[in-house]
Order: C-alpha cells, then sequence, then structure tokens
C-alpha cells in the first residue's frame, strides 16, 4: 500500500509543485490553492487512524512520504500536518483545517506578548504546536507573522498578544525530537534530488571536449555526496524506527545528527559541480541546498544532537558498542 500511495503523492507533486509555484509562494503569494490541492488528496491523514478517516500509517511507514515531499520542494508543512493530525485523533479532538508546523523552541513570554522565534514554515502555516510543557496547538489566526528577512526563506516569527483561548490541546510527547527526525527524513529527500541533479548536470555539461562527469576530480567528489545521501537516508530510517506518530529521543539524536552535519557538505559539493548555474533562481538546485541550511539548524543542528547522543551514552555507563546494540538497535527501538 506504500508504495501505491508514494506513487500517487509523487504524481500530485509533480503538477502541483512547480519550480514557478514554489518561487511565488515564497514571494509572498496566497498558499490556498496549492494547500487546497493537498488537503484534497487526503495525504495529511495518512498518519491518523482508519477510524479517524485516515490511512493508519505509522511515522516508519509514512518516510517514502514525507522523502517525497521534499524531493519536489514543497513549501508547505504537509509532514508536520500529518504528524499534529495523527496526534489530534489520539486525543479524540476534531481534525482541524489548515497547514500545521511545529515551533523550534519554547514560546518566549514578553511584557504585553509571546512569540515562537524562527518557526519553520511559520509565513505560510495555519497553526502551530507549541509546546510550554502543555502542548497544544495555537491558531495563527490573530498573530504577527515576521518573516526573518532571508531569500525565499517561509521562517518566520509567530507573535501571539496572549495565549489564544482556542487553542487544542495535545498529548505529551518529545515534539522536538519528531520534529528533528521528520526534518531529518526531509534533508535525505533534498538531498537525494542534489544527487540527482548533480549526476544528470555531470553527464550532460561538457568542457574540454568531454562531459564533466568523466573527469576524475569530479567523480571522486560525487562518490562522496552519493555516500552521505544513502547514509542520512539510513540515519532519518533510525529515528523514524519507533511505532506510531512518536519517537524516541536517541534515535532522533542519530538521525538528525548525522542529516545535518552531511547537509553543509552535500549542498556544498552540488553547487561546486554545478557552479554558477545553481544559485540563480531559475534553476531549482537553490530551492534544495536553501532549504538543507535551513533544515540543518531547525530543531537543533549536529553539535547539538550530538550532545545529546554523548549524554545519553554517558547515563547508560555502558560501552559504545553496547550502546548501539541495546539502544539503537531496531528491537530496542
Amino acid at each position: 500500500m506504500e508504495d501505491m500511495l508514494v506513487d500517487a503523492l509523487e504524481r500530485l507533486l509533480a503538477d502541483v509543485c512547480q519550480p514557478e509555484t514554489i518561487r511565488a509562494l515564497e514571494a509572498g503569494q496566497s498558499k490556498d490553492s496549492l494547500w487546497a490541492a493537498l488537503a484534497d488528496s487526503g495525504f495529511a491523514d495518512v498518519l491518523s487512524p482508519e477510524a479517524a478517516g485516515g490511512a493508519g500509517l505509522s511515522l516508519r511507514e509514512a518516510v517514502p512520504l514525507i522523502e517525497a515531499c521534499a524531493h519536489h520542494a514543497l513549501p508547505l508543512p504537509l509532514p508536520f500536518t500529518m504528524v499534529a493530525r495523527a496526534a489530534l485523533a489520539e486525543t479524540g479532538a476534531h481534525r482541524v483545517d489548515g497547514a500545521i508546523t511545529i515551533a523550534a523552541g519554547a514560546p518566549q513570554a514578553g511584557s504585553d506578548s509571546i512569540r515562537c522565534a524562527r518557526v519553520p514554515f511559520g509565513a505560510l502555516a495555519d497553526w502551530v504546536v507549541v509546546d510550554n510543557g502543555m502542548p497544544a496547538l495555537w491558531p495563527v489566526h490573530g498573530a504577527a507573522i515576521e518573516r526573518d528577512g532571508i531569500h525565499g526563506s517561509l521562517d518566520a516569527d509567530v507573535v501571539w498578544p496572549a495565549p489564544p483561548g482556542n487553542a487544542i490541546p495535545l498529548p505529551l510527547a518529545d515534539w522536538q525530537a519528531i520534529a528533528a527526525c521528520v526534518s531529518a527524513v526531509q534533508m535525505a529527500g533534498a538531498m537525494t534530488r542534489l544527487l540527482e541533479m548533480t549526476i544528470a548536470y555531470a553527464n550532460d555539461r561538457n568542457q574540454f571536449g568531454r562531459p564533466i562527469g568523466k573527469f576524475q576530480a569530479l567523480q571522486q567528489q560525487i562518490s562522496v555526496l552519493a555516500e552521505r545521501v544513502f547514509a542520512t537516508r539510513m540515519a532519518a530510517r533510525i529515528g523514524c524506527a519507533a511505532q506510531g506518530w512518536r519517537v524516541e529521543r536517541c534515535a532522533a539524536a542519530v538521525a538528525k545528527g548525522y542529516a545535518s552535519e552531511a547537509a553543509t557538505l552535500a549542498a556544498g559539493i552540488a553547487h561546486a559541480v554545478h557552479g554558477a548555474i545553481g544559485i540563480t533562481a531559475e534553476y531549482a538546485l537553490q530551492n534544495y541546498t536553501r532549504r538543507l541550511h535551513a533544515w540543518r539548524l531547525a530543531y537543533g543542528a549536529e553539535s547539538y544532537w550530538h550532545g545529546e547522543l554523548g549524554e545519553l551514552w554517558l547515563a547508560g555507563k555502558v560501552s559504545a558498542l553496547d550502546f548501539v546494540r541495546t539502544t539503537l538497535s531496531p528491537d530496542a527501538i
């Protein structure tokens, strides 16, 4: 069933998520028509149980769907919406309409406002998962949206004058780890597309009478890129190996730590092979590398998650090998 769902989502995204659509949304155009197409497809409910109108998939089974979203540089938080709707279904609450994202940290209370800083996809979200110890879904309606000013970025500060009275409670969960795992899967999908574009360009671009992909120096760099891409995909799958929509923090540390570490190198190699064309607005490469740099930092960069993993290992007072065997094996997760 998962293969059929992935094929269907790939076809949908190829149709509705063209590069010009991405550029338009990044420039401030309404997301309504694109979100309507996604909402009508039902993919936002794939993690929800069948009794709630969903497909009953686990996060592990939904990994190819999340990768597909990033593979097409979807500028909307469909993967986060999948998780949040599954969480809502667990509480028995009614499903909410609109795009849902997850705040990157606890809200910051000021004298006259409450701010969630650098919320991924915050510029286009309708709801934000806010975890201040009592996780809840906060509506964006009535909040101020302050975009970060970076070219093409959809991250934004979301500022409420007061805690919204119509917030919807969510189950207790490690929302940072969940968001980190979903981000790692998205990074894997974006890196996969980088690799495809880089190989195609290296085979098509001729210099000194032959494709540049025939030069050993470029072949070596592309092989490094391929190794990082597939290692990131493996790490992301470790992160999402638990049952249901929740994740284990240790597995999340592996997934996001490695994905963030690989992102900078992957983006650098892809741009090095492409040269100047890779940074032009009309060429899609920068759609993926910009997102990789943003996702690398979101919910904790590699230094943060490597530190988390080290602390978890030291707390267990076992050897590194035993830690991997007992904590990161599929049976343990």
